[in-house]
């Protein structure tokens, strides 16, 4: 995170809900010179949100991580005692309250109650229907789900949730104020778990699994996701990294796991269809993706070189601070 131009939309945003997530999407917020107003179930609540905004800020810039002026900037932010304070006049409204249902819907109910007509209200909801949390509000075409992941100051992927009536300008104009932040919006559907937790609740559910069978413990699953496939996801997803290794391998590999390991493995019709199809990956010209002339040679080279920058990258790092168990 580095302090940034002030995008052209919004002047001012609100954040509902000063928690861990909350406040450090205020701290990104404010970075980006953006007026950021923040609001919590008390004025005590607001206050202690605006200091670990502010800590988080100092925090930062003193491990060298930020410019001095982000703690400026983190000072400016203001803690409201009213919900409407905060709401009244902001472009934007960031509702990160708890992940209750009623909850939101009372807060959504009274952020729009507050808003004027053309705010744009967000959800941080990681887990709830953003369709059943629309049903709270009358203007659902200015609202849609913003999901954020911890901790949100660093983490540069966001998941823009459109219901059907959200409008196709809310969206973009979303998306073109995330990538401001220097952050990486992905528009995606609405369903349970979106995309990012769908991936990594499968991910989790699998480790443990490896654990409770005595495959590995906790320390070395870690290790091997880090060191192995996890090494692979800062530059490319499970799409291009399945076409560089090959659809075929990939569909006899899931065969293999599901004869062993039962019906939770088997091999998607779409990747069988590929397969039949010849389309194996970049060996074959196609996969997942379709590739030119060229092309296959020049995405397996900077494979290489990514790969080999990051090598580096952690030959140089300290070793880990912490140490789980010690």
């Amino acid at each position: 995170m580095r302090v940034r131009e002030r995008p052209g939309w919004p002047a001012t945003a609100a954040v509902v809900g000063g928690g861990r997530m909350g406040s450090g999407i205020a701290e990104a917020f404010a970075a980006a010179g953006v007026t950021v107003r923040l609001a919590d179930a008390t004025p005590e609540l607001a206050r202690a949100a605006r200091e670990r905004v502010i800590a988080r800020a100092r925090s930062h810039a003193e491990g060298g991580l930020v410019d001095p002026e982000a703690v400026r900037r983190a000072e400016s932010v203001e803690a409201c005692s009213e919900l409407a304070d905060a709401v009244g006049g902001a472009e934007l409204v960031l509702e990160a309250v708890a992940e209750n249902v009623e909850v939101k819907h009372e807060v959504l109910r009274a952020c729009e109650q507050a808003a004027a007509a053309q705010t744009v209200i967000a959800t941080n909801t990681s887990s709830l229907s953003v369709d059943e949390l629309a049903s709270a509000l009358q203007r659902r075409e200015r609202f849609l789900g913003m999901h954020w992941f911890n901790p949100p100051e660093w983490t540069p992927g966001v998941e823009v949730v459109p219901i059907e009536a959200t409008g196709p300008a809310v969206v973009e104009r979303v998306v073109e104020f995330l990538r401001a932040l220097g952050k990486f919006p992905s528009v995606v559907g609405a369903g349970v778990g979106f995309v990012a937790n769908r991936l990594q609740s499968a991910l989790l559910c699998e480790a443990v699994r490896c654990v409770e069978e005595g495959v590995a413990t906790p320390a070395e699953v870690d290790q091997v996701v880090r060191s192995c496939f996890g090494f692979r996801l800062p530059f490319f997803g499970p799409f291009q990294i399945a076409d560089m290794a090959g659809l075929d391998v990939y569909a006899a590999v899931l065969e293999q796991h599901r004869d062993a390991l039962g019906d939770r493995f088997f091999v998607p019709e779409t990747l069988r269809r590929l397969v039949a199809a010849g389309r194996t990956g970049t060996s074959a010209g196609a996969g997942f993706y379709s590739y030119g002339d060229g092309e296959p040679e020049s995405i397996l080279r900077e494979r290489d070189e990514r790969y080999a920058a990051l090598a580096e990258l952690l030959e140089r790092l300290p070793p880990q601070r912490f140490e789980p168990g010690s």
